[in-house]
């Protein structure tokens, strides 16, 4: 089943995709829907972030084909680090390269959306807390992410992290491709099986650390094959069973010139 959450009439929903139809559902959430309360067609409506969170939870280094491509022992343990709600945009929307950054990058991920409020969860456990899969691309200003030495600018400015283009609830997640292609060019290739850490394991253990809620995304790390993204250039991330998530990537000056950023870069 395909989870949406779009905008239909100038309002935002929740509903069910089944082919060329929206079933618009009753409730403020995932995890509160009722009834049928309407149908659209989808060229009636444009889709949203597929969730609504309150944290982005991110997992670095978690391929080994990855941490070859880089030299890097796998971890002992899985890699940290948050990604503002601020950074989530949905399916379509610009991707924007900050004017303190020459080197954005790709990073395409599988996120997983949180069904309910989990907290200290064992591994076997961790199925029954999640909702679904969606497609996430892990923008990054790689150029920042050396300098600084840590992460937390160089993954938080707004717009860095794509999501969509729905929540697929019915996923077998453990060997399942996935692609990034940069103008229709394939630059990422692998499968969820060359995870370092398997989605139960991470469920849990971010669950040791922080409470998670309903709607929060867990992104899973990305594989081999990085790259620069420049402002034009159009990204797409295709995951087996999911869908294709594609964005465009402009400069910050272009978009300021059009006045469509908030009045503080002015």
């Amino acid at each position: 089943m395909r989870l949406v959450r779009f905008q239909v009439q100038g309002r935002p929903a929740f509903g069910i995709l089944n082919n060329d139809e929206v079933g618009e559902l009753d409730g403020e959430g995932y995890n509160t829907l009722t009834s049928l309360r309407a149908i659209h067609k989808t060229s009636d409506i444009s889709l949203l972030t597929p969730c609504v969170l309150t944290k982005i939870v991110a997992v670095g280094l978690n391929y080994r084909d990855h941490a070859r491509e880089l030299g890097m022992a796998a971890p002992e343990d899985p890699i940290l680090f948050l990604k503002p709600s601020t950074s989530l945009i949905g399916p379509g929307e610009t991707i924007i390269r900050p004017s303190m950054s020459r080197q954005v990058d790709y990073e395409g991920e599988l996120g997983i959306v949180i069904r309910d409020r989990v907290h200290g969860i064992a591994p076997n456990e961790a199925r029954e807390h999640i909702l679904g899969y969606t497609c996430v691309n892990d923008v990054t200003a790689r150029d920042l992410q050396k300098k600084d030495g840590q992460w937390t600018r160089a993954k938080s400015f707004d717009t860095f992290c794509p999501a969509g283009p729905w929540i697929e609830t019915e996923l077998a997640p453990d060997n399942i491709l996935i692609e990034t292609f940069l103008n229709g060019e394939r630059k990422q290739s692998s499968r969820t099986s060359q995870f370092i850490f398997g989605i139960d394991h991470l469920v849990s253990f971010i669950s040791q650390v922080m409470t998670l809620h309903p709607g929060d995304l867990i992104i899973t790390g990305t594989p081999a094959g990085i790259g620069t993204m420049k402002p034009g250039d159009e990204i797409e991330i295709r995951i087996e069973g999911i869908g294709s998530l594609k964005n465009r990537v402009s400069a910050e000056r272009e978009v300021r010139g059009a006045k469509q950023v908030p009045p503080a870069f002015e």
